[in-house]
């Protein structure tokens, strides 16, 4: 997701430099604001309780609430679908991929997905409000 910002930036000139910055900064913030949180709420993962192995390459260690990939995906595509909402909705759609993938990789609860998905969508909004100058 973050190098079909890069292709639509560059490449496409769908989006504008500001809008690309957005999207990147709503990243970056939904990603801090998971790791505050589960600093302060550790969950554990559904591997990690029902035994069955992860369908992931690394199992990650750190808390299951909420989904950093989720928030992450979810940051992006709110951002772009705010400038151009045609490209808006497939980035929605595969945010959405990204969540279910989460859940179906034996890694997230579907609460984790919700929580990641409101985080990343607050993220985005907080992100305009700022309106970072390119």
């Amino acid at each position: 997701m973050f190098a079909g910002i890069f292709v639509l930036w560059i490449y496409d000139g769908k989006i504008k430099k500001e809008q690309a910055l957005h999207a990147l900064f709503a990243g970056i913030l939904a990603w801090v604001l998971v790791a505050f949180i589960k600093s302060l709420f550790p969950t554990l993962r559904p591997f990690m309780l029902n035994g069955r192995p992860t369908d992931v390459l690394i199992p990650p260690s750190d808390g299951s609430f909420p989904s950093g990939h989720t928030a992450t995906a979810f940051a992006l595509a709110v951002t772009i679908w705010k400038h151009d909402k045609k490209v808006g909705v497939f980035y929605l759609l595969a945010a959405l991929a990204v969540g279910v993938a989460r859940v179906l990789a034996n890694v997230h609860y579907p609460v984790d997905i919700l929580g990641g998905a409101v985080l990343g969508i607050l993220s985005s909004l907080a992100t305009e409000k700022l309106h970072l100058k390119a």
